[in-house]
């Protein structure tokens, strides 16, 4: 059982992470139309561990006798002006959804939901490493991105990531 605002953050996070999968799917396609390959990958495999990520909470709501409430996904954007702005767009991202994580874990604490504060953890720690790889990606256009060389390096490198689903969603899939 859920205290009902903490209830309600969780279910407004699923819906939060689903908007985040079809951000990343879109900036995913406009690298694809650019033939930025490595970029589109890059995005398509953030895209993959958003809905990860939304399928971990509405497991977790679900395990924890809650109930799923799932809203509407805004349509992300589809035009963007460049690959600057694609990277800054994902790391301002990344920080709004650190904050959103940050609210639904003050309000467990408020409660002391300490099953959620618990869960969130994960979260917490995934986070970190979101913001981190954004600014990463950022920074190294900013020194090597203007260089057509450098940026078809990025682009190669950033081809090279792969996707693994993570563990935690097996965790919380119980009897789904």
């Amino acid at each position: 059982m859920f205290d009902p605002k903490v209830e309600k953050l969780l279910n407004e996070q699923v819906v939060a992470e689903m908007y985040s999968a079809n951000l990343y799917l879109s900036m995913s396609a406009w690298f694809r139309e650019k033939s930025l390959d490595g970029y589109a990958n890059w995005f398509y495999v953030q895209y993959k561990e958003e809905m990860d990520h939304a399928l971990i909470i509405y497991n977790f709501i679900l395990n924890a006798g809650g109930t799923v409430t799932l809203g509407g996904i805004d349509a992300p954007p589809t035009e963007f002006k460049g690959i600057r702005e694609i990277l800054a767009e994902s790391l301002a991202h990344e920080r709004l959804v650190t904050s959103l994580i940050y609210a639904i874990n003050e309000a467990a604490l408020g409660v002391k939901d300490y099953k959620t504060v618990q869960f969130l953890d994960w979260f917490i720690q995934e986070q970190v490493e979101e913001e981190d790889n954004a600014s990463t990606n950022l920074s190294r256009y900013d020194l090597f991105g203007a260089d057509p060389k450098g940026l078809f390096s990025l682009d190669e490198e950033l081809g090279a990531r792969g996707y693994t689903q993570t563990a935690q969603v097996a965790v919380y899939e119980g009897g789904a």
